[in-house]
């Protein structure tokens, strides 16, 4: 999944303001009628569609936040980006809680609430995440070896060093 805003050269969650200003410097930069040489001037032009997607994407994920619906339900695609933002800064709980906001779910939402619930340590539900990733997505390899890592760590976590780990995990205060 291309997250848009990354393409923008934004880090985490932009608003429309700087969206549009972030859009403004990269179309200067690479805008294929500055360009002479044949060759740059093509790859010039597939950027310059890569910014044009990236950019009514991250505009689209962006509106919703400035008017919420009634529920606070978000769309999927802005409820992940959310959860990636929060899980990258250590705040699984925060994370599930994003994913939980959108009803409509799809491949790509289970394989985030699998991510969060790894890094929560609960292997079984992550599993069982993943695999719903799968149902719905059955040739995604990356929604597999999802499930997989999920039902190893599950596994391991039953051992007798799984355990001793975990305990040391909470005895261990994090940085």
């Amino acid at each position: 999944m291309n997250n848009p805003f990354e393409v923008l050269g934004l880090r985490g969650w932009a608003d429309q303001e700087e969206i549009r200003n972030a859009y403004r410097t990269l179309v200067k930069q690479c805008h294929p009628d500055m360009i002479r040489d044949p060759v740059l001037k093509q790859e010039a032009q597939a950027r310059m569609v890569a910014l044009n997607l990236a950019y009514e994407e991250a505009l689209r994920l962006a509106a919703p936040r400035q008017q919420a619906s009634p529920a606070g339900e978000i769309p999927p695609a802005a409820a992940i980006l959310m959860a990636e933002r929060m899980l990258a800064k250590g705040n699984p709980e925060g994370a599930l809680r994003q994913l939980l906001k959108c009803e409509k779910r799809d491949g790509d939402w289970y394989y985030m609430q699998g991510k969060v619930l790894m890094a929560m340590d609960q292997y079984e539900t992550a599993h069982q995440s993943f695999r719903e990733a799968v149902r719905l997505c059955p040739d995604n390899n990356v929604y597999r070896s999802g499930a997989l890592a999920a039902a190893v760590a599950h596994r391991e976590s039953l051992t007798l060093h799984g355990k001793v780990r975990k305990t040391f995990k909470r005895l261990i205060p994090k940085k």
